[in-house]
């Protein structure tokens, strides 16, 4: 099923309602869609697609299917759903009803072949085709890895076409896929390509090659002893040996629950971008897919980056409906909570818990700030900073309890002089655990400057 026309409308409802600008955001998948471990693959079509894992519960990991998400402008999303699955009416794995977890995609010729995993300790790996780069995909078949039956496959493919395939946790392995796409050279298996202790290597492995450079990309284990950061190791040989290159983003704090990272690089539209996943829900799962600029170095290094609320696209207008989703770091136990089918909300708000979105463009300056919030047990209050949590005061919001406001209630304050682009801290304070939960803020007044797309950042090499 496609839901280009579900989107479109969506996009266009929120057009209508708020008409300033449709712009590239975090996350790029929509309310009420938890895509994971997002892998971008770019076609002759000229298309980014992202292929994923899909969350559906706070139980577990991923679920029995997978989407994908296309767009050609990194505005516009098309979400094609069910491209794959392992259970139900669909069902194309007739070998094992597990649960699908990180996949890969690769063409070659006219045929799309979509590597799967499931924690299958016998059958952990696998393969199906396709004529289309969204599915479906069929003919699903089990992909032999010796003894080494782990998750997390992708497959590269060198310039002179030879494909090699990699997969593991703990240690990265890796071998050569024969022409057919669907088998490995077994001969050619090799563990601890990658490992924990001299490349912090969890799991998630991707490969690109740029420059003559190969990059080997990673859930990175050396913070805070998570794999929360995307590393990498670099060498001039496909099979390694690799050196340790370090992290390219981190998702801490984007979720008082989160556990892991798992994404990719690619080049679009001249451009090269990292894709990652931030938790949900106060949980290691409802992860949704991000994506933030990446540059180079001279010597083929990368810088590493912020998560942002603006994602491929320029700073968020303040004089906009910012979204509670949009928020990039979180601080004590508030979470993005579900709270429609197709909306999400800050939840779970205690004294001291602050939001940040990374970065609001203020323009010249901004007259008040409207916040839609549904009051709870205790009232409280909200502060408005620029910078940092003590920084520059732009305004504050009183929220009553809920004997006054029983159900969403749109409060409005005046602000302070406020100017330029910031990073705009949400700081929460009041007495017991069941404060409120926001749903958007809205800055309003005159919005007359914006920065190009891209600004702030760091600067460097494409």
């Amino acid at each position: 099923m496609n839901r280009t026309l579900f989107l479109t409308a969506l996009f266009c409802i929120l057009f209508l309602v708020h008409p300033l600008f449709l712009l590239a955001q975090n996350p790029i998948v929509p309310p009420g869609i938890y895509m994971a471990d997002p892998t971008a693959r770019v076609w002759d079509d000229g298309r980014l697609y992202i292929y994923g894992s899909v969350d559906e519960s706070t139980d577990y990991y991923c679920s029995h299917r997978y989407h994908v998400l296309s767009t050609s402008d990194l505005v516009n999303w098309t979400l094609h759903e069910n491209s794959f699955s392992s259970m139900g009416e669909d069902d194309r794995v007739p070998y094992s009803d597990e649960l699908l977890y990180a996949p890969d995609c690769q063409v070659k010729g006219d045929t799309f072949y979509l590597y799967y995993c499931q924690p299958d300790r016998d059958h952990a790996e696998g393969v199906a085709v396709s004529t289309r780069p969204t599915g479906p995909f069929e003919k699903a078949s089990i992909i032999d890895v010796s003894e080494h039956n782990q998750i997390d496959p992708c497959v590269f493919i060198d310039d002179d076409g030879q494909a090699y395939y990699m997969w593991g946790q703990f240690t990265a392995k890796m071998a050569r896929l024969n022409p057919d796409m669907r088998t490995l050279d077994t001969t050619t298996i090799r563990d601890s390509v990658l490992t924990e202790g001299e490349h912090f290597f969890h799991e998630g492995g991707h490969m690109i090659k740029r420059n003559g450079i190969y990059y080997f990309l990673y859930a990175h284990l050396g913070r805070a002893a998570m794999p929360t950061c995307i590393g990498y190791a670099t060498s001039r040989s496909p099979m390694g040996p690799f050196t340790y290159g370090g992290v390219i983003v981190d998702n801490d704090h984007c979720d008082p629950g989160n556990w892991n990272n798992h994404g990719s690089i690619m080049e679009f539209n001249g451009q090269w971008y990292v894709f990652y996943h931030r938790a949900t829900h106060n949980s290691k799962m409802m992860r949704k897919a991000c994506m933030e600029p990446i540059f180079f170095n001279e010597d083929g290094s990368i810088d590493e980056v912020e998560m942002t609320s603006q994602g491929a696209g320029g700073p968020l207008p303040a004089t906009s409906v910012i979204d509670a989703g949009r928020a990039c770091l979180l601080h004590g136990n508030v979470r993005i909570r579900a709270c429609a089918a197709d909306n999400e909300e800050l939840a779970g708000i205690r004294d001291g818990d602050r939001a940040v979105f990374r970065y609001v463009d203020f323009g010249d300056g901004v007259d008040s700030v409207s916040v839609r919030v549904k009051p709870g047990k205790h009232s409280g209050r909200i502060d408005l900073k620029a910078g940092m949590p003590w920084g520059t005061s732009v305004g504050s919001v009183e929220v009553p309890d809920s004997t006054c406001h029983g159900g969403w209630v749109t409060l409005t304050s005046p602000t302070q002089e406020v100017r330029g682009v910031k990073v705009l801290w949400l700081v929460f304070s009041g007495e017991g655990d069941e404060l409120f939960s926001v749903d958007w803020i809205q800055f309003n007044g005159t919005l007359q400057s914006r920065p190009p797309a891209g600004a702030p950042g760091p600067a460097g090499n494409h």
